[in-house]
């Protein structure tokens, strides 16, 4: 097994979870089967109680793990499937650590963070990288690990001391560290600066850990001088410093590093018989970004949420529209409205606010209303959706709300398994199969005629079941439920251009090159085309095709030979 260790220096949210996985990417386009963890210094044990502003949006695994939302980043652009012991807490090490001291496993030892802690890091990584996490379910030969925080931080110090000890364990030639490192252009002088660099990496090797790679994040390329510099006084050599400028599309980020030569020496400095051939799956990635800078129609999607003020809340959701906008050769133009500005009440309080959002709101294509805890924010979600209904604007709904307790008629019902006593881990989490009941059911065409769908949850409420028949007589059908027929999943509205409710989260399994169904859906109704979609047997035309044959042309055809969106030539 191979380890790959990305650190951060300098700031925080410097995009080691993109790089990390775009590493991870063009070793697995070389063939490689690759995997990844991502450790977290906090002492939650998971990222489930989380405010979506305090550390972006939770990401669900297929087995009800709430993660950090990196493991979304490594699910998407390596297409595979992690579970909860992919992403590491301080929580969860020292919950372990002294679950074995209560049972008496240390024999009567002082337990200390060296080395018991230390200890059951190194354990911990090297039992969860020998995890498959491909459909072929072959163990990896690469693990891509991401250290969370800033190299320095005193939460993060027992992990970087464990991964000290690591290296001498399973040998140098199985072990390399990729240092990330912020280099500041101060628009006063607009000179790129290298300080900050050197002091990191100082800092790195003082705890005992030497960088191979030194991965710079700057807005411009970086100029040789520089590079030399960076050389000189962190004692690697050139070709080591890799540049890492702001680009139009993370996507491009894979492609950047392999044009620097990182994965000849990885090949190199971990020994990897890495056969010199053309990688078609960078290719593809390279048509995928070149199209998204190419296109000139445009669709909006106005987002109807809580949590606005911080995109990161929404990650997996707005990747998802993205790649569904990709599929249809559109460009994406995203509106954030901040439910509350949709009710009465602010119209009284900050009337611009609210003509603002209410104007956002109607010139929008289509309108998506993501999940949410707690009342703040729920009657403007809920305009939003009633004037989506009523002007036969596309709108999707993906996940359900909380409402009044006290109601005298509620519509949504708390679940019989959530424990209202305690917050952590007690939703309804993870993949849960959706049974269709109604063959003329949009999503069901969208999800190629299937009679059933695994899709990620996480919820505490849900339809009152006793209301459905209610609904069902407005034109409101309940088009999927779960294997039992108790719980509502998918509604529809009939005679509407695309009305869709859905109990699940389809954002956490899109993939670049396999849109989600339910938003695909929406990105069409949006830019007129569900109709003709439908109508082909759910194909894009050959101008907006996923390959460059006009025949098969459906994401889940072309998923097993990786192909991606190319520009034709019409």
């Amino acid at each position: 097994m191979k380890y790959i260790l990305v650190t951060g220096g300098v700031i925080s949210g410097i995009g080691k979870g993109i790089i990390a996985s775009s590493v991870g990417t063009i070793l697995k386009s070389c063939g490689l089967h690759v995997t990844a963890i991502k450790i977290d210094p906090y002492i939650n044990i998971d990222a489930g109680t989380f405010s979506p502003y305090e550390h972006g949006e939770v990401f669900v695994l297929d087995d009800g793990g709430e993660v950090d939302l990196d493991l979304g980043n490594y699910e998407r652009f390596l297409d595979i499937r992690l579970t909860k012991d992919n992403n590491l807490t301080t929580g969860k090490i020292y919950q372990s650590v002294i679950n074995k001291e209560r049972r008496g496993d240390y024999l009567g030892k002082t337990v200390q963070v060296v080395p018991h802690i230390t200890d059951a890091i190194q354990e911990w990584v090297v039992k969860q990288a020998a995890v498959p996490v491909d459909d072929d379910d072959v163990e990896p030969q690469v693990c891509v690990i991401e250290l969370g925080g800033t190299v320095g931080d005193i939460e993060s110090m027992p992990f970087i001391e464990a991964f000290r000890q690591f290296q001498f364990k399973v040998k140098r030639e199985n072990f390399c560290n990729i240092h990330v490192s912020l280099i500041p252009q101060p628009s006063a002088t607009g000179e790129q600066k290298t300080k900050p660099t050197q002091n990191s990496v100082r800092e790195l090797r003082g705890l005992g850990l030497s960088p191979d790679l030194i991965m710079c994040r700057c807005s411009t390329a970086l100029e040789n001088s520089v590079k030399e510099k960076i050389s000189m006084f962190c004692h690697v050599e050139p070709e080591q410093v890799i540049c890492v400028q702001d680009v139009s599309s993370i996507y491009r980020v894979p492609l950047l590093l392999e044009d620097q030569g990182v994965v000849s020496y990885l090949s190199r400095r971990l020994n990897m018989p890495i056969e010199a051939r053309p990688r078609k799956m960078l290719t593809k990635w390279k048509e995928m970004s070149d199209r998204s800078d190419r296109l000139l129609e445009h669709c909006s999607i106005a987002l109807v949420g809580k949590y606005t003020k911080f995109s990161d809340s929404y990650a997996s959701v707005i990747k998802a529209l993205e790649h569904s906008a990709l599929a249809i050769s559109h460009k994406l133009e995203v509106k954030y409205i901040d439910s509350a500005h949709l009710e009465p009440s602010t119209l009284q309080e900050e009337p611009v606010k609210y003509h603002e959002a209410w104007q956002k709101l109607c010139s929008a294509d289509g309108i998506l209303v993501p999940g949410g805890f707690g009342v703040r924010g729920t009657e403007g979600k809920i305009h939003a959706i009633n004037w989506a209904r009523k002007q036969k604007k596309p709108f999707l709904d993906a996940n359900s709300t909380e409402f009044d307790p006290e109601s005298k008629h509620p519509v949504v019902i708390d679940m019989p398994e959530h424990n209202p006593g305690q917050m952590g881990g007690t939703m309804r989490l993870g993949k849960r199969r959706t049974i269709f009941k109604s063959n003329t059911s949009v999503l069901r065409k969208l999800y190629g005629d299937a009679e059933y769908v695994d899709e990620r949850h996480r919820h505490r409420f849900e339809v009152n079941p006793e209301l459905t028949s209610h609904f069902e007589d407005q034109g409101f059908r309940f088009v999927g439920q779960d294997v039992e027929g108790e719980r509502m999943e998918v509604i529809e509205l009939d005679d509407h251009p695309y009305f869709v409710g859905v109990q699940y989260h389809p954002e956490f399994t899109s993939r670049p090159i396999k849109p989600s169904p339910p938003y695909l859906g929406l990105l069409l109704a949006a830019a007129g085309k569900l109709q003709s979609y439908l109508q082909k047997g759910c194909r894009l035309s050959p101008r907006d095709t996923y390959s460059d044959r006009s025949g098969s042309s459906t994401p889940d055809s072309e998923i097993s030979e990786l192909k991606l969106p190319s520009i034709s030539n019409e």
